[in-house]
């Protein structure tokens, strides 16, 4: 079963346990004249929103791509990730109001037998449901499923606290219910602001994690004329499309043909890998017997152990103008890149005086 339809079948199942919880609620409310239950199940079927949310959000995640969005438009699962992350946030503030308001003004709550079975019965399946839902997110790297796996959690927690304070009322008879939804709203305020955070950083454009470059890169340096990888660039255009670009070195006496082939090579296999639509630029490499190899190679070191220097690549020598130009990642301590690039030229140049040289700072994007 493809990724889509796993999310859809497990939004459904909490459509449905959500559904039969609050039809479960309504009728033992009914029949006992309840209205504090009968409200409960209605709250169960606001629940359901979060679910249909997903299924919606997912279904025009899968749209194709069209001439107005050539990346296609898995984005709009990030957008369900932060309608529900809203809807917790908004469900916390609404029971801090209320959590507060029974602080200052304390109402004595009755608990009878039945109501007791319907807590129970309700924080069974708010729990189950909340850890299936959630950990089929996680599996699947869904926030929409991660959050509405946690909004139903948080139910669990949230029902919970009212049998505690109902057992803390009946043996001791002593009031908690205010301070108790005060402490529970502001554990939900603050995962529903962190449930927000994931997929608002994903549509900004976050860092790829350090194993995946780790992993990528030791998959391109497998290839036997690959001597480097540098310049990995990511895009998340949504779960399953990733495009992105990197530059490998290669000796310089590689052809046009062998370079295509082995570019192409690179590409098929990141994306039958990691499914990333790659597009791989090139660095030439001097053999380190040749006069250009051993000024490269002298070059490189110097540049590298220069200070706040977190890498260095692209080392080119134009012969015509005795030329080098060279690409450098500074560390994140240099701020001033107009400085550090005189300050690297001059000292180059001081080291190298029978050439002329162009540094160019490049970003560290992914490492």
């Amino acid at each position: 079963m493809d990724r889509n339809r796993q999310i859809i079948r497990t939004s459904i199942i909490g459509v449905v346990a959500n559904v039969l919880l609050a039809t479960f609620k309504a009728g033992v409310g009914l029949a006992a004249s309840s209205i504090a239950i009968v409200m409960d199940a209605v709250n169960n079927l606001t629940d359901v929103l979060s679910s249909v949310i997903t299924i919606v959000g997912t279904k025009l995640s899968e749209r194709p791509a069209d001439h107005d969005h050539p990346f296609g438009h898995g984005r709009i699962e990030y957008f369900s990730a932060i309608i529900i992350a809203i809807i917790v946030l908004m469900a916390g503030m609404g029971s801090l109001v209320e959590s507060v308001g029974k602080i200052i003004a304390p109402t004595v709550p009755s608990y009878t037998t039945l109501t007791l079975v319907v807590i129970v019965v309700a924080i069974v399946v708010k729990l189950l449901l909340g850890r299936y839902v959630k950990r089929t997110g996680e599996k699947l790297k869904s926030d929409a499923l991660i959050a509405s796996g946690a909004d139903a959690l948080f139910d669990a927690v949230v029902t919970l606290a009212t049998l505690v304070s109902a057992g803390i009322m009946l043996i001791w008879n002593v009031n908690l219910d205010g301070v108790f939804g005060t402490l529970i709203s502001l554990v939900i305020l603050k995962a529903g602001y962190e449930m927000l955070a994931s997929p608002i950083n994903e549509l900004l454009g976050s860092r790829i994690s350090a194993d995946f470059v780790a992993e990528l890169k030791q998959e391109v340096m497998s290839f036997d004329q690959v001597y480097g990888v540098f310049d990995i660039i990511m895009n998340n255009y949504g779960p399953d499309t990733i495009i992105g670009s990197l530059h490998v070195n290669v000796p310089d006496t590689m052809t046009a043909r062998e370079i295509h082939r082995l570019t192409r090579s690179i590409s098929l296999r990141v994306y039958e890998k990691f499914h990333v639509i790659l597009t791989v630029g090139i660095y030439a490499v001097h053999a380190e017997t040749s006069g250009v190899g051993k000024l490269q190679q002298e070059v490189m070191e110097f540049a590298a152990h220069h200070a706040n220097v977190f890498q260095v690549h692209a080392f080119f020598y134009y012969e015509e103008r005795n030329l080098i130009t060279i690409d450098v990642v500074p560390d994140e301590k240099v701020i001033d890149n107009k400085a550090f690039v005189a300050t690297m030229n001059h000292d180059l140049r001081q080291r190298f005086p029978d050439y002329d040289f162009s540094v160019i700072v490049d970003h560290n994007y992914s490492e």
